[in-house]
């Protein structure tokens, strides 16, 4: 049996236990016996991560102690798979470069609408916008026969490097209200080796309702199988 770490925390605007129970069903219908902690010091247990095939994480913001970080980067060198979505893996532990060097891209910004439209809330950032499968995406276990689709939610600006596979873009168009001069595209679906191990993010998944489209839901659960180490393995 393969063996699955989730790890949540952080920020709570992203419900991480609420989020991360909807996949929890998936992992153990796929064979994983799933551990579940709410602290990344679970990062520092050598023996544990060293039997961890597929870590779940579903952290905004929040730290990351300097042996958890190096534990978390072991263990992915050496296979275990790294995955989760949104803020909960590419807005994690903003203070450290060495997490940010590990993922591959970062939360920028999430352009929000015209300035008369918004009403103070959380919607001020809900953009309808597309997601956009590229020509490596169609080919990729995890994207394979989706289509592109359009989501209404917080549309993430995303800096990155020239390591990650981009299955997926998202662009951002000028706007009057934004000081940028052109287009900017940014990843929306990734993915990233390292060492023996395989990393996907997904940058969708702002709520629950997102992580319930169909297609947000059907790449982030490819995600899982993907990077385990069970399946790098095969």
């Amino acid at each position: 049996m393969a063996n699955a770490l989730v790890v949540r925390g952080g920020w709570e605007g992203h419900r991480p236990v609420e989020a991360t129970d909807l996949f929890l069903p998936f992992l153990t219908g796929n064979g994983f016996d799933v551990r579940i902690s709410d602290s990344t010091a679970i990062y520092g247990d050598a023996a544990v991560m060293a039997e961890t095939d597929l870590i779940l994480q579903c952290v905004t913001m929040s730290s990351i102690e300097r042996e958890e970080l190096a534990g978390l980067r072991d263990a992915v060198a050496a296979g275990t798979g790294f995955t989760g979505w949104h803020g909960g893996i590419a807005d994690s532990f903003r203070a450290s470069s060495d997490y940010l060097q590990l993922v591959g891209g970062q939360f920028a910004t999430h352009p929000g609408k015209e300035p008369s439209c918004r009403v103070q809330d959380e919607t001020d950032n809900f953009l309808t916008h597309t997601v956009e499968i590229t020509a490596l995406g169609h080919d990729h276990p995890i994207t394979a026969g989706l289509t592109d689709f359009t989501l209404t939610t917080e549309q993430y600006w995303v800096l990155h490097d020239d390591l990650i596979d981009v299955l997926a873009t998202t662009t951002h168009p000028v706007q009057p209200w934004h000081p940028w001069h052109r287009p900017i595209t940014s990843p929306a679906i990734w993915t990233r080796q390292w060492g023996r191990g395989r990393i996907v993010v997904t940058t969708p998944g702002h709520s629950l309702d997102v992580l319930q489209d169909a297609s947000v839901r059907t790449v982030i659960e490819r995600g899982l199988l993907w990077a385990s180490r069970t399946a790098s393995a095969s």
